[in-house]
């Protein structure tokens, strides 16, 4: 299959983009009326070129400032740029702003191309051909074609033609670690077809019959169909201009900035932590509680800046990191480029990458940390990203879902990733959470401290209850980390945890004299009540025991197993149990079953007792009920 490759055209109105994609592709990419009428362009338009081994997807551009917006829709998943000057009036401003526009968007290949070559003698394209040298000195285009045409008499195009080949030959593959994503730059309906979007495809594949979501509206879609270069395929791949014919949605609910992505898999975002490089030429330097014009994808939004980079602000040519408070939702990921430009006048001033798109409020007293996990998320390998993320949730963690969300990783990556991160320690897997090593210390240090302070009050109980420590230690925490905790401190035998309770490992219950004389009377109260049990407060006045030390030593016999708690506050001695379930398996090798009359005579004791005995036998799998009466098992 022959490599796919987006071509964006840049340049100053009327250097003749639009001519030029017509002279190399036989398509007038103006297809607005005004832009008939005008003679410019207004809005992105597209047409396509096959080299044989090369298909390109042309996105042609806008030139006048008024409309840079609109190129900034199309230059977003351009793989290689075309520089276009006019050779008769060279470098102008939006030559400028275009060229570093494409800087800023990350573009690394492309050629210049001076248009008009038929216009003007050698002596002044010579002069042309230098100041564009002069423009891209120290730049990706530094080394770059130059290649002078005329769209008019078809001079030079062969020779850019197969300049164009050999570029996208050499242009880097796209990576195949990213989940689809596809920002909408166009919407309409089509005549027996319904709602039909384009743009180019910036990662994964679209194929027909594939549930997706568009975002940020989180509306369900299915793809009818897909074209690539105005051709019906069953399959769209990263770098393709493609047009997808979708159900489930209207044309009207679509617009310019929405994007196409699996159902659940991202999610939109107002606040964005990111790396940003203001222009040499930017008006002022960046400041808090700017108003600026954030420009990702094909999506246009506005947003508020924080600085966090020293000094409180990003003076022209330099580059720190700021949080943007955006007001609208958008969809970001892990490295995403964007554009900024001011509210008023609109001039493009910068731009950055997305670092973490789902950024909390930071305190001022934490900035230098922020920025400190921030250049990890500029520079560091996946692992350490995977880190930085996970640190950053405290105690909420993290679950792969949420690392998705985050980068458009798909789930093959995350798990590379993840599982690097975890061999190295930095974070650690509690239950499919997600949490950083540091944390999740502190936690369990935390939990041993708090269950020790227990014993030491308590030394009567086996220890605090779960959920105790749970609601004091792991209220915003998911279940997940709460019990990770516990199952690794189980693991290094520091503590037990039973069904309700948590106890440090060596905790032990010693009575003193006084308190084993009231052990000894207490149970003494129920082993000779027998059946006839009396309740919690009888057996603590029968004993002679206040009821807070009494309460206390009940449980150290219910925990012993001498007593048994058979329904609220009515206990039993396990003697007495034991002896009654003697009888009444007695009772079924003769007759089976046994009511609950009979039961009273058995056992010689009133209602009161023989309810919840029988429920107490029920549960212990002694007998069975079935109806009124119960099968002996």
């Amino acid at each position: 299959m022959a490599k796919s490759i987006i071509i964006g055209t840049a340049g100053h109105i009327d250097h003749g983009k639009t001519a030029l994609v017509r002279a190399l592709t036989g398509v007038d990419a103006d297809r607005l009326p005004e832009e008939k009428r005008r003679g410019i362009t207004i809005d992105i338009g597209f047409a396509d070129l096959d080299l044989g081994d090369v298909r390109i997807g042309f996105v042609d551009v806008p030139g006048h400032e008024r409309f840079v917006k609109n190129m900034l829709a199309g230059a977003h998943g351009i793989d290689l740029v075309a520089l276009v000057i006019a050779a008769d009036e060279s470098v102008m401003p939006q030559t400028r702003e275009h060229f570093d526009i494409c800087r800023l968007l990350g573009v690394r290949k492309g050629l210049v191309v001076l248009t008009k070559k038929d216009l003007v003698d050698d002596e002044l394209l010579q002069l042309v051909r230098s100041e564009t040298e002069e423009l891209v000195a120290g730049s990706f285009l530094e080394d770059a074609p130059i290649i002078a045409v005329s769209s008019r008499t078809g001079e030079g195009i062969e020779e850019l033609r197969e300049a164009l080949r050999e570029t996208g030959l050499a242009v880097a593959a796209r990576s195949s670690d990213l989940v689809t994503r596809l920002p909408i730059d166009r919407a309409f309906t089509m005549r027996g077809f319904g709602a039909v979007v384009t743009g180019t495809l910036i990662a994964g594949e679209i194929a027909e019959g594939d549930e997706l979501e568009l975002l940020p509206a989180a509306m369900r879609v299915r793809v009818r169909g897909v074209q690539v270069h105005g051709s019906a395929v069953s399959s769209a791949f990263a770098g393709q201009r493609t047009a997808i014919n979708l159900g489930g949605v209207e044309a009207a609910a679509v617009e310019r900035g929405m994007l196409l992505s699996p159902v659940g898999r991202l999610h939109p975002t107002q606040a964005v932590d990111a790396l940003v490089n203001l222009l040499e030429n930017a008006p002022r330097p960046l400041r808090s509680r700017q108003r600026v014009r954030v420009h990702l994808g094909a999506a246009e939004a506005l947003a508020r800046v924080r600085v966090l980079a020293e000094g409180g602000e990003i003076k022209p040519g330099q580059s720190g990191v700021v949080q943007l408070r955006i007001e609208s939702p958008i969809v970001a990921v892990l490295g995403d480029r964007f554009i900024l430009r001011s509210y008023s006048p609109q001039l493009t001033i910068g731009g950055g990458q997305v670092l973490d798109a789902f950024a909390p409020r930071h305190r001022t007293r934490d900035i230098a940390a922020v920025r400190a996990r921030l250049e990890t998320l500029a520079t560091g390998d996946r692992a350490q990203q995977v880190a930085v993320f996970v640190a950053g949730a405290d105690q909420h963690g993290l679950r792969r879902s949420d690392l998705a969300s985050r980068t458009a990783w798909r789930d093959e990556v995350i798990n590379t990733a993840a599982n690097q991160a975890l061999a190295g320690g930095a974070i650690v897997d509690a239950e499919g959470v997600l949490l950083s090593r540091k944390r999740f210390d502190e936690l369990k240090q935390l939990v041993l401290k708090e269950v020790a302070a227990h014993h030491q009050r308590e030394p009567l109980l086996r220890g605090p209850g779960k959920e105790v420590l749970r609601e004091r230690f792991f209220t915003h925490a998911p279940i997940e980390v709460f019990r990770g905790v516990l199952g690794i401190l189980e693991q290094e035998q520091a503590l037990i945890a039973e069904k309700e309770i948590v106890r440090l490992r060596e905790h032990t219950r010693e009575l003193s004299g006084e308190d084993s004389g009231v052990r000894d009377r207490l149970e003494k109260v129920y082993q000779d009540a027998g059946l006839a049990a009396p309740s919690l407060n009888e057996a603590l006045e029968r004993s002679g025991v206040a009821a807070p030390q009494g309460r206390k030593i009940l449980q150290l016999l219910i925990d012993s197993g001498r007593l048994v708690k058979v329904h609220g506050e009515m206990f039993f001695h396990r003697a007495a149990l034991e002896d009654l379930t003697r009888r009444v398996r007695e009772h079924g090798a003769k007759h089976q079953a046994i009511d609950v009359a009979a039961f009273k005579d058995l056992a010689g004791i009133s209602r009161k007792y023989a309810i919840p005995l029988l429920e107490y036998l029920d549960r212990q799998r002694v007998t069975r009920r079935e109806g009124d009466r119960r099968i002996v098992l």
